[in-house]
């Protein structure tokens, strides 16, 4: 493991590589004396284009595909004539060549495409970026190290990041550059167990930049957006917000996992694992504090407001099972059987409440509960998240945010659970009154 305090790790989205002009704007933030590994995502839009190109080629829509395919190749030629010139402008144009001859490979009416090769596909937006922007620093007169994700980004057996492989073949391959200070890489790509390339699907990014800061101990990552840090609520919906300062990992573990887009869910286990700040940064105004999250204990009270939309509730009640042991196990069995997570939980004498933020599996899981009970599924809820240090033997904190929503139907409630959360179940039609209630009685605003 490579113990280098003086090292970050910085990760930027789409947008901050999703032009020619972006990326020279990029340089600004990245180009100094500290040491770091830069993680970069694919230029904006490319990802839902190689998504649409895979779903062409899945359904033998060749044409369509060819037309996706060649509309994204001209877009990439474009980019690399704005950024680079002379042999950088030719290597630029031999990678993106290189690229799309292996999209175009799978235009074979006799070729079976399958997920494995999807995944290839999605990985290509990744490399085009990172090789791009790294010829770009090679012409301004940057060293800059390329380091292949593919290399020391792996999935174990069971799917999830082996971190214990990314910590000691990235260090292996840092003691090679032990006098280099940038590095640029590819976010959300990896291999899995058996060697094929796969990804950490959407949001990924994130994670990459959180599993190469706790492999190589780094001193802070940084995420950077187009928003000055995580907010108090949700600043699509409601229109007076502010950047919440300080988080601690539980409080904004919270947050990421019920809807607060700019850090993704998974990103800050590794981290806080390891106790490396994760400070959330704004490419627009980089000289602002954003939102540092730590391991320190944080201050008592309410922090932020965030929202998980596409709920589906299910209502499951038996009087057979009155009282009967084993019960609530059935239940959780049938979800686990079909890899469904379950959001919120609420219990009575008779009947179970859950939900569900995957429908993908939803009529063979009712199918199989219809065997021991009534099923009721009620679509279209929100879960609100309430989130900051809310200690359950403190009073006040629950009556603060049923206050708020003493206009609302709440259809369930979770607290105690943790210290960090209330969760509150609505119709999604009450999400925007509900936010607006909770920032108006929690934050004054």
């Amino acid at each position: 493991m490579v113990k280098n305090k003086t090292l970050k790790v910085l990760k930027f989205g789409g947008t901050s590589v999703g032009s020619a002009e972006r990326m020279r704007q990029l340089t600004k933030l990245i180009v100094n004396d500290e040491p770091k590994i830069v993680v970069l995502s694919a230029m904006s839009g490319t990802t839902n284009t190689l998504v649409k190109i895979s779903d062409y080629l899945r359904n033998n829509k060749l044409k369509e595909a060819g037309v996706e395919i060649e509309n994204l190749y001209n877009q990439y030629i474009e980019v690399c004539n704005d950024l680079l010139q002379g042999e950088y402008n030719m290597k630029g144009k031999q990678v993106i060549k290189e690229v799309f001859e292996i999209i175009r490979n799978y235009r074979n009416e006799a070729f079976t495409f399958t997920v494995k090769e999807e995944k290839i596909i999605l990985a290509q937006g990744e490399i085009l970026s990172t090789h791009l922007f790294n010829l770009y620093l090679q012409q301004i007169g940057v060293k800059s190290i390329l380091l292949d994700a593919l290399q020391f980004m792996k999935l174990d057996e069971n799917n999830e990041p082996d971190i214990e492989f990314t910590k000691k073949v990235l260090s292996d391959i840092l003691n090679q550059y032990k006098d280099d200070n940038l590095f640029i890489t590819q976010g959300y790509i990896c291999r899995n167990v058996y060697g094929d390339i796969d990804n950490l699907k959407r949001g990924g990014s994130d994670y990459t930049a959180s599993i190469i800061g706790a492999a190589i101990c780094a001193s802070e990552i940084q995420i950077w957006t187009d928003i000055d840090g995580m907010h108090n609520n949700d600043p699509r919906v409601v229109s007076r917000t502010y950047p919440v300062n300080y988080l601690s990992f539980d409080e904004a573990a919270e947050l990421a996992y019920f809807g607060a887009k700019i850090l993704h869910p998974a990103c800050i286990l590794p981290a806080q694992k390891e106790q490396v700040p994760v400070i959330l940064k704004n490419t627009m105004q980089p000289q602002a504090a954003g939102t540092i999250i730590t391991n320190a204990f944080p201050n008592e009270g309410f922090k932020a407001v965030a929202a998980k939309d596409n709920i589906t509730a299910l209502q499951i009640k038996s009087y057979r099972m009155l009282l009967a042991y084993g019960f609530l196990r059935t239940i959780f069995e049938i979800f686990e059987r079909y890899k469904t997570s379950i959001d919120m939980i609420t219990t009575s004498e008779v009947a179970v409440s859950v939900t569900i933020d995957d429908t993908t599996n939803l009529d063979p899981i009712v199918n199989e509960l219809k065997q021991i009970a009534s099923v009721e599924i009620i679509p279209e809820q929100t879960i609100i998240c309430v989130a900051g240090y809310l200690p359950k033997n403190k009073p006040g904190y629950l009556f603060k945010v049923t206050e708020a929503l003493k206009d609302i139907p709440v259809s369930m409630i979770s607290y105690g659970g943790s210290d960090f959360n209330i969760s509150v179940l609505v119709s999604s039609k009450y999400k925007k009154q509900a936010m607006e209630q909770l920032n108006k009685v929690l934050f004054n605003l």
